[in-house]
């Protein structure tokens, strides 16, 4: 049985599949006794994609309805993931453009599903450069909200691991372009951040023990401000501190277990790891924290979902070392 409404403390979900109907990404939820849930609202692959139609809209909101997962006074249950073809920061205009129609219909799907928050990447800035970049991505806000007027939802800046020419790597470029994009729609609180505890860590910085991962928050706060991360996303990370490389793995399994981040170091008891620093940091406990590790199950059976979580709520109130 998913934990009752009233409950928020330690509030562990998963990207979990729309395969067969966006209902049975609720119903998997509940069956994992998960806390909320993050999907993609289409096909994340393809440009062109069929409207809603009103039995789709329906049959997921009957089931948020169901699991007491439709209110508008508590922290997020649900989460959208924009597609990974959109590219707001592109210098190609025929590009950007696509990338603005494709966003405009996350954000009005998501409107229509009642999900009021969309995590999407800040995007790459190819052939320019990063100040050319973010003009870019201010200038498509200011057209997609202005397209999107109205709509209860917030636009999740992700944090990356800042490979090639993607931005978003540093806490301070995701502030400036919360700002820009303020500052160009007039409509900053449309716009929040995603932190992604695997890319920062291969982003450069340090979540490997329960002390780095502190001094790692404690600059996210400084310079986005805690109260902006909407919702986050717990994975552990196969490349090294700094690796600019994107690839997750199980809670406790990757290098963020691992003194000195790095492949070698000694490996840390879970509650000695950067999870404990970010389960347990005051204003970031009751927002919504999103599992992206592998799928399937361990040896005997069980889910890597369910494994997981467990091993999160476990660290909830755990006393530091």
């Amino acid at each position: 049985m998913v934990r009752a409404a009233a409950l928020w403390s330690g509030m562990f979900g998963s990207h979990l599949s729309v395969a067969g109907g966006m209902e049975n990404a609720a119903i998997e939820a509940e069956g994992l006794k998960l806390d909320c849930v993050q999907v993609f609202t289409k096909n994340q692959r393809q440009w062109k994609v069929k409207p809603l139609a009103d039995e789709q809209i329906s049959a997921w909101t009957s089931e948020l309805k169901r699991l007491g997962w439709m209110s508008t006074t508590g922290p997020a249950r649900t989460v959208s993931h924009a597609s990974y073809l959109i590219n707001l920061a592109s210098p190609d205009d025929e590009l950007w453009q696509k990338s603005i129609e494709l966003m405009q219909e996350e954000i009005e799907r998501c409107d229509a599903l009642s999900i009021p928050l969309l995590v999407h990447h800040p995007g790459a800035y190819t052939s320019s450069d990063e100040g050319a970049g973010r003009k870019r991505i201010a200038q498509a806000y200011k057209k997609l909200f202005k397209a999107t007027k109205g709509a209860k939802v917030v636009s999740c800046l992700e944090n990356t691991v800042g490979s090639g020419t993607n931005m978003g790597r540093t806490f301070e470029e995701l502030a400036e372009l919360r700002a820009m994009i303020g500052d160009a729609t007039g409509e900053p609180e449309r716009v929040g951040f995603c932190f992604d505890t695997c890319h920062a860590h291969a982003g450069g910085y340090d979540m490997s023990d329960r002390d780095a991962a502190e001094r790692s928050l404690d600059e996210l706060d400084q310079h986005c401000g805690l109260e902006h991360v909407r919702c986050l996303h717990l994975n552990d990370s196969v490349g090294n501190l700094g690796s600019r490389k994107d690839r997750h793995a199980h809670i406790g399994e990757g290098t963020l277990g691992l003194a000195g981040g790095k492949a070698g170091g000694k490996k840390l008891a879970l509650e000695k790891t950067g999870f404990a620093a970010v389960v347990n940091r005051p204003g970031l406990a009751d927002q919504p924290m999103i599992l992206e590790t592998p799928k399937g199950e361990d040896p005997k059976g069980t889910p890597w979902d369910t494994i997981n979580v467990r091993r999160l709520r476990r660290l909830v109130d755990s006393p530091r070392a």
